[in-house]
């Protein structure tokens, strides 16, 4: 493990505490010595969000876009940051545009070496019980729930237990 993925989990475990100012100053420490690194970026983003310091929350979000401007996660980011900012707007883009990224990391047909949308849903199933193979009757017996007609046409049918009207 590089020294700056150690710093890197460092930052994130400030970040889960609570402790955001440590974590971006961590996080901006790496990113002195690697400023392509994508997720120190995002973090330091979303450190000053949970601050709630939106406008620098927005400035570094875009520098995270620069990064990866097609990046779904960045979008997603960016919309969080301008709805809490107030500039619904704005909000509204980034969140299409973050529609717009996921949809386009799925567009190689599955044949293509990605597996079909149910394929790796099949590999998570429980393997349940083979079904039992049945023969079908030839002819279905009677039903019990419809009665003969009576062999005695003016005779009435027999009454229940019931009260009797009297």
């Amino acid at each position: 493990m590089s020294d700056l993925q150690a710093i890197y989990d460092d930052a994130m475990f400030d970040y889960s505490t609570g402790d955001y100012d440590t974590a971006i100053a961590k996080l901006t420490g790496i990113l002195a010595e690697d400023p392509q690194h994508f997720d120190a970026q995002l973090s330091v983003a979303m450190c000053h969000y949970r601050k709630g310091d939106y406008a620098t929350a927005i400035a570094e979000g875009h520098k995270a876009q620069k990064l990866k401007p097609n990046e779904q996660l960045v979008h997603t980011n960016l919309s969080l940051f301008y709805m809490k900012a107030g500039d619904k707007k704005t909000a509204e883009h980034h969140g299409l545009q973050a529609r717009i990224a996921s949809w386009k990391d799925n567009m190689a047909p599955p044949s293509a070496g990605q597996p079909a949308a149910g394929a790796a849903d099949d590999e998570l199933k429980m393997a349940g019980p083979k079904p039992q193979a049945f023969k079908l009757p030839e002819k279905f017996p009677e039903m019990p729930w419809k009665k003969n007609k009576p062999s005695n046409p003016g005779a009435t049918p027999p009454t229940g237990g019931g009260a009797q009207h009297g």
